[in-house]
C-alpha cells in the first residue's frame, strides 16, 4: 500500500445541541491514498460532510488525529490550516459557492487573487483548465447564465485550478439531472487521472457507486463497510 495521503486515527465528533452532547462521529480509523476517487456515502446524519469538514480543516475534531503526509492537523493554528487548504485542498460544493457578480473567467481566477498573485502570472492556467472543463464558449458569462450542470463545471474548475492534492466535493451531484451527473462524474474522473489529485466525495447518490474505486459507509456516526471495486474508476 503507498503511503497514506490523509490518515485518520481515533477521530470522534461531538456537538453541543440543545444543551446536550452529540456524537457525529465515533472512533473513526481510514487511510486515503494519493491519486483516491472514492466516496463516504450515507443517509442524512450519518457524519459524511462532518468528516470531510474535518479533513478539509474547516473544523477540528474532538479527539483522535488527522495527518496529511507527515503533518498533523492538530498541531496547526488557525493560520496554519488556512494555509493547508490554500495550498493543498480545493473545495466543490453542492449549491457551487460561486460569486454572481463574476463570470467564468473571474471565479475561476479568484483563488489566485485571493493568495496575491498578479493575473498576468497564472492566467494561462485558468484558461487551460476553463478548456478542460468545456466551458470555452461561456467564459464571459456570469453564473445566473449558466445551467446547473455549467456552474458545477466552473465549481470543478475552480477547485483544480491551483493543482491541488485533494478535492473534496460535498454532494456534486445533488441539484444536477441524471444526465448531467454523468457528465460531471465522467469530467471529474478525467480530471482525476490528469491531475493525480486525490478526489473524496460526500454522496447519497447511487450514480456516483459506479464510478469510484473506493466507498466507505457511513451510519451514526460509524464506518459501516468500505469497499474496494474494479470498473470505470481503474487506473495506474
Amino acid at each position: 500500500m503507498k503511503n497514506p495521503l490523509i490518515q485518520l486515527n481515533g477521530i470522534t465528533k461531538v456537538f453541543r445541541v440543545g444543551g446536550e452532547d452529540f456524537s457525529a462521529l465515533h472512533e473513526i480509523n481510514l487511510s486515503i491514498e494519493p491519486k483516491s476517487f472514492m466516496s463516504f456515502v450515507g443517509p442524512s446524519g450519518s457524519g459524511k460532510t462532518t468528516l470531510l469538514n474535518l479533513i478539509g480543516g474547516l473544523d477540528t475534531p474532538t479527539s483522535g488525529e488527522i495527518k496529511f503526509g507527515d503533518e498533523s492537523l492538530g498541531d496547526m493554528s488557525p493560520d496554519q490550516r488556512a494555509l493547508y487548504r490554500r495550498e493543498n485542498i480545493g473545495f466543490i460544493f453542492q449549491s457551487y459557492n460561486l460569486l454572481p457578480v463574476y463570470n467564468i473567467y473571474e471565479n475561476i481566477l479568484f483563488p489566485f487573487l485571493l493568495a496575491n498573485l498578479k493575473e498576468s502570472a497564472v492566467r494561462d492556467r485558468v484558461m487551460s483548465i476553463i478548456e478542460q472543463v468545456g466551458l470555452m464558449p461561456q467564459i464571459n458569462k456570469r453564473p445566473s447564465e449558466l445551467s446547473g450542470g455549467q456552474c458545477q463545471r466552473v465549481a470543478i474548475a475552480r477547485a483544480l485550478v491551483k493543482e491541488p492534492r485533494l478535492v473534496l466535493a460535498d454532494e456534486p451531484t445533488a441539484n444536477l439531472d441524471k444526465e448531467n451527473s454523468y457528465q460531471i462524474l465522467e469530467l471529474m474522473l478525467d480530471l482525476n487521472k490528469k491531475f493525480d489529485a486525490a478526489f473524496i466525495f460526500s454522496t447519497h447518490d447511487e450514480k456516483v457507486t459506479k464510478f469510484v474505486r473506493r466507498e466507505v459507509g457511513l451510519e451514526d456516526g460509524y464506518v459501516r463497510w468500505d469497499k474496494r471495486r474494479n470498473g470505470v474508476g481503474d487506473f495506474e
